[in-house]
């Protein structure tokens, strides 16, 4: 098995020392970075709240799949990070309309805070097509 970093200039930059996804090719698998709402042209989180962040990240977790050679309909895991559980119903309802069935796992989890402080940030595990 090798690991092969992906990059995607269609998603924001890391903001730390960490790449946007690594591929294991031996089984694979792509396994993501969290994505924040952010607007990759300009780095800044995008207006609008929680939808437009949830609506954003996975924007920018479809952008760095695709950079992997998967997508969205590939995804067989995810995890999704909220700066307030309160915000759960509305984040649900953008994360359904981008999955279809059967939707991926999920664990969803409220953490104290996010990068950025941002409301949302997804990660994935993702198979890339043979």
């Amino acid at each position: 098995m090798s690991i092969q970093e992906v990059r995607s200039d269609a998603a924001p930059k890391a903001i730390g020392p960490y790449s946007q996804a690594m591929i294991a090719t031996g089984a694979n698998l792509v396994f993501t970075a969290g994505q924040l709402g952010i607007d990759a042209g300009t780095g800044a989180l995008v207006d609008g709240g929680i939808e437009a962040q949830t609506r954003r990240a996975l924007e920018n977790l479809r952008a760095v799949l695709e950079s992997a050679g998967s997508g969205l309909d590939r995804v067989l895991k995810t995890t999704v990070f909220l700066a307030d559980m309160n915000d759960f119903p509305e984040m649900n309802a953008v994360y359904g309309s981008f999955f279809s069935a059967p939707a991926p796992a999920r664990s969803t989890v409220e953490v104290r805070r996010l990068p950025k402080d941002a409301l949302v940030e997804i990660e994935c595990v993702a198979d890339i097509p043979s």
